[in-house]
């Protein structure tokens, strides 16, 4: 069994890859998703096989993903797809931020635990966080849910997200030098404050720039807690996903005729973002 789960990672990864790059072309682009599709189940597979805990309770968890990812996947119209997009990955920062939170728990507040692993935990909790929450008004955004125009505090909305960071950067610090659970619970509660702050004064057309951008976020915290974990597939499918990410989003800010650097001030709140 030890030897078959690291030959699965490599053909996981091998796969993972070799569908992305099916990705740059619409000729192989449905190919190129099946292929990523089938690497990520062997990924899940391999995954599998070192659980030694709570399998039936993943297993369940396995079913109820399929039966309400699968059917929302298969009905969804092409032009939705953005939203859908932007949900699912809200879905996997969500995912990071609490399997951040079960390590933390796990760990008796990081006791005895490396400062890599310490820093990796905090830095996937407030990503996967931000992520979740700003992914959320995304959606809501590009569903028509919320207004398409900037919804923000005006000359005081980068003074608001910086106290909110300021309160998670404490939060964090408490919490890794032995704090008690509810720092813990205070950074995800300003991480997501600060999701929802920077994607709200954004316009609506900037959206598919903020969504990328997220993307990458969660990817990037996905390897942090997988490092944390020592979890190689999280961290090898987490820096594929932030670095492809991050190739797109730079893309995306070339065809715009704007830096990502002016999106990501923009996206922390600058009063001149507008709708577009």
């Amino acid at each position: 069994m030890t030897a078959v789960v690291p030959l699965l990672c490599i053909v996981a990864f091998a796969l993972l890859i070799l569908g992305l790059s099916g990705l740059t072309e619409p000729r192989t682009a449905v190919r190129g998703n099946k292929i990523a599709a089938v690497g990520m189940l062997v990924a899940v597979l391999a995954t599998l096989l070192t659980v030694r805990h709570n399998l039936l309770l993943i297993l369940a968890g396995l079913v109820v993903g399929a039966a309400l990812g699968g059917p929302a996947a298969r009905r969804v119209r092409m032009t939705a797809m953005p939203q859908m997009v932007a949900l699912f990955n809200g879905v996997g920062g969500g995912a990071v931020a609490l399997i951040a939170w079960s390590e933390f728990r796990t760990t008796d507040a990081f006791a005895g635990q490396p400062l890599y692993v310490v820093i990796a935990t905090l830095l996937g909790a407030t990503v996967g966080s931000v992520s979740f929450w700003g992914s959320l008004v995304a959606f809501g955004r590009l569903q028509k849910i919320l207004p398409g125009r900037p919804l923000g505090l005006g000359r005081a909305q980068q003074a608001v997200n910086l106290l909110l960071l300021a309160g998670a950067a404490a939060c964090a610090a408490s919490a890794a030098i032995g704090g008690a659970e509810p720092w813990m619970v205070g950074l995800l509660a300003f991480a997501a404050a600060l999701g929802v702050m920077v994607v709200l004064p954004i316009g609506g057309a900037d959206m598919l720039l903020v969504v990328s951008l997220l993307n990458a976020s969660t990817g990037l915290s996905a390897a942090a807690v997988g490092l944390a974990l020592g979890n190689t597939v999280m961290i090898v499918a987490g820096m594929i996903v932030g670095v492809s990410g991050s190739i797109l989003i730079n893309l995306m800010a070339t065809a715009t005729n704007r830096s990502v650097l002016a999106i990501v001030a923009g996206g922390f709140g600058a009063s001149t973002t507008a709708a577009r």
